[in-house]
């Protein structure tokens, strides 16, 4: 007979991981199936070791300019990049303890291997069909294996990977993904990035701080096109100044491999070609949903682009089958995963006052050096929807924190709604703003006004202060500028 539960969630990433969590709080019988690793690709391939290696680079960056700061270092500063990924994978492999502890702690019984949907409510686990990128070794204790789970709810979590463009598909040895560009075994002299999104921006910085010459390759006019015109022109100059080579309105149209390098054929809009030769080149085009055998074309699931169609509370078109995370869809970030999962699990338990998620309030950051961080809309969005509006700026040089510091490039941008006074987005490029972000996606939950944002006291000195102080720039009530 095959073993049932009130919910079986399939993933146990960030989304998948704190669903489980929740539901077992709601005192609902759960479990959790995965076929890699606890914790997921955020934990282990993603955000964490990320940005471990990327806070190497930062005191790398540091130390090579302690001269700025009255400092004389004894010695030269190197990078032993065998160290620098030890440390990265340690943080990843002592938080997938962490998520097994969770899991224990709870009574959330982990089932391990491939899931397949059969039929409503009902799954077959199987080993997984192809090797672990990191296999859980030894296996948990008290995990169960293949077979057959029932459950009144069944929720997909199971991510997403690393797209692949056709005729540059990655071979883990001279073309990379995030997987290969996180665990190097040697530190490249060169590297082209394809992509400049958060993933490949992040890998440019990382790369250019260990001293590697990076060349980022962009087909649309501007670097992190998700974010606002402004805050990405002004990150370009600084990673530029940082020695970065940016290639914009450009495609990689070929790549030629040879014994220990590729040659890249980068294609402008104007149809010109230049060929860039390179160690290695980091395949960074974006991710796709985890859709592939899950028996979802059986079951008559409704994808779309790639993802699984859902509501506002990660219903899908299958009576008890539910998505969260990123095989639902954009934005494909850890913290919607997350909260998606809690709206969807509460509003299956009943939960009064269980509202949809408004995706113009997921903060997004980029851990690049300068960072950008942002919510909602941006200056041209905000235009293009016909609104009103307010914009207020600040920049790093006229606060004295970020002076003390020595990180006085940056600004921070605000746009409020001219009628309302609504704060309908906030963008940010400087230190710490991934930090900084929070203040204003709390605010625009509350429907704060810019009335109210004028009047909260800000301690000093921070760099939170220019928070406030592009508040009032909206306004024309700057006070240190």
């Amino acid at each position: 007979m095959a073993q049932s539960y009130d919910v079986i969630i399939i993933g146990s990433g960030p989304g998948g991981y704190v669903t489980a969590i929740r539901a077992a709080q709601l005192g609902l019988k759960t479990a959790i199936v995965e076929r890699e690793h606890l914790g997921g690709i955020c934990l282990n391939w993603g955000c964490i070791p990320t940005k471990a290696l990327l806070r190497s680079a930062e005191i790398l960056d540091h130390a090579n300019h302690a001269k700025a700061y009255g400092l004389t270092l004894n010695g030269t500063m190197t990078a032993d990049v065998k160290d620098v990924v030890a440390r990265s994978r340690g943080v990843s492999a002592r938080l997938n303890g962490g998520v097994a502890f969770l899991m224990k702690k709870n009574k959330i019984d982990v089932i391990w291997g491939e899931a397949k949907l059969t039929k409503p409510g009902e799954i077959v686990v199987g080993a997984p069909s192809k090797p672990a990128v990191q296999p859980q070794n030894p296996v948990p204790k008290g995990v169960l294996g293949e077979g057959t789970y029932t459950a009144k709810h069944i929720i997909v979590a199971t991510g997403a990977r690393p797209r692949a463009l056709p005729g540059i598909e990655p071979d883990g040895k001279l073309i990379w993904t995030y997987f290969e560009a996180m665990k190097p075994d040697f530190m490249p002299k060169s590297l082209v990035v394809m992509g400049s999104g958060a993933i490949g921006i992040e890998f440019a910085s990382f790369y250019r701080s260990m001293g590697v010459d990076v060349t980022v390759v962009e087909l649309m006019p501007n670097i992190m096109p998700v974010e606002d015109v402004e805050i990405s022109t002004f990150a370009r100059k600084q990673l530029e100044k940082r020695g970065l080579k940016i290639i914009t309105e450009a495609k990689v149209s070929k790549v030629e491999k040879g014994a220990n390098a590729i040659t890249a054929h980068v294609e402008t809009k104007d149809g010109k070609v230049q060929t860039i030769t390179a160690d290695r080149l980091i395949s960074a085009v974006g991710v796709q949903g985890n859709i592939e055998n899950l028996g979802l074309e059986a079951l008559g699931v409704k994808t779309d682009r790639g993802c699984i169609v859902i509501d506002g509370y990660g219903k899908t078109n299958v009576p008890g089958l539910y998505a969260i995370g990123d095989v639902a869809g954009p934005p494909m970030l850890a913290h919607k995963a997350e909260h998606e999962g809690v709206i969807c699990i509460e509003k299956i338990a009943g939960v009064p006052g269980v509202h949809p998620m408004d995706k113009a309030k997921i903060p997004g950051c980029t851990y690049c050096n300068p960072q950008v961080a942002s919510v909602g809309l941006t200056e041209a969005k905000a235009k293009a929807e016909g609104r009103d509006i307010r914009v207020g700026r600040y920049s790093f040089a006229a606060n004295g924190k970020a002076i003390a510091l020595g990180e006085d490039q940056g600004m921070i941008k605000t746009i409020f709604d001219k009628k309302t006074g609504e704060l309908i987005g906030a963008h940010m490029v400087g230190a710490e703003v991934t930090e900084l972000i929070q203040g204003f996606v709390v605010a625009m939950n509350l429907e704060t006004t810019e009335e109210e944002l004028m009047h909260t006291i800000f301690p000093h000195p921070t760099l939170s202060e220019m928070m406030k102080e592009s508040v009032l720039d909206a306004y024309g009530k700057v006070l240190n500028a």
